[in-house]
């Protein structure tokens, strides 16, 4: 379904994340205009790129993870994706329209060899995760739909299931709303390919401008026990956004335990590793 949307994701754009990932140190060098900006943003998906370039394979699924060929650890990122449509004027981005959103899985590899952030991304078919079940967005302005949504983490094995990430509040993003927009029109339309940060304007124009994005808008903070543990073959990952307004964290494990997973107002996502 999403095979002609662009795949950009935001780094550090939740406190901590990137300290706990060990990926502080990538972005020492990057400037900011705030000291809790986001860092960058990256590709993980150009769809009709004239590039001969591994970000051309498809890599999302709504069921599954399919571990990469390397001895490096692999760990869930949840976070929120935003299903965009973008509009153009001159060869710029001029706006970014966030359609839906649903729960997201920024799947990584833990490299420290890493030039850039999308060589830690995407490993083909399968790397990366993105639940079937959209909500749409009224508005992405303060008092919208999204302000009233969570995200939480699980990780299982051995039949037990642990709480990866901690709950976080899409709203507790460092940038979000119309700012996160703003940022990241400028960072399409200006980012440099410098250090771990690539140029996404040149990215854009050699996949002919596409009209759609999907925008993963960055990884939550991980609890110890998330931090600690990595992904193997036959196990699951679990990521839910949900309205906390209406259901608890204990109540989404209950929905997963039961396999009720056909709720209003949750975006399940639930990948089983292989």
């Amino acid at each position: 379904m999403y095979k002609d949307y662009i795949g950009f994701g935001v780094a550090g754009n939740f406190a901590g994340h990137l300290e706990q990932a060990n990926e502080a140190s990538d972005f020492e060098e990057v400037k900011v205009k705030e000291v809790h900006a986001p860092k960058a943003i990256f590709p993980f998906y150009l769809p009709n790129s004239k590039r001969e370039t591994f970000l051309k394979k498809y890599p999302l699924s709504s069921d599954t993870i399919r571990m990469p060929a390397t001895d490096h650890n692999v760990q869930i990122e949840p976070e929120v994706a935003l299903i965009c449509e973008l509009e153009y004027e001159d060869q710029k981005v001029v706006r970014i329209i966030p359609k839906s959103f649903g729960a997201y899985n920024d799947c990584s590899i833990r490299r420290p060899d890493a030039k850039k952030i999308s060589e830690k991304k995407n490993w083909g078919e399968c790397s990366k995760g993105l639940s079937s079940q959209l909500i749409s967005i009224d508005s992405f302005n303060e008092g919208g739909v999204l302000d009233n949504y969570s995200i939480t983490s699980f990780h299982e094995c051995d039949g037990e299931l642990h709480q990866y990430g901690e709950v976080s509040k899409a709203s507790t993003y460092s940038y979000f709303h119309q700012k996160l927009l703003d940022w990241t029109m400028e960072k399409m339309n200006e980012q440099k390919d410098e250090g771990p940060a690539e140029n996404i304007s040149e990215l854009l124009r050699d996949s002919h401008y596409p009209k759609n994005c999907i925008l993963s808008i960055g990884a939550t903070r991980y609890l110890p026990y998330g931090e600690s543990h990595f992904l193997k073959s036959g196990e699951r990952s679990i990521v839910v956004v949900f309205n906390h307004h209406k259901y608890s964290n204990d109540q989404i494990i209950k929905f997963i335990k039961s396999h009720q997973l056909e709720k209003e107002e949750v975006s399940f996502l639930i990948q089983s590793v292989k």
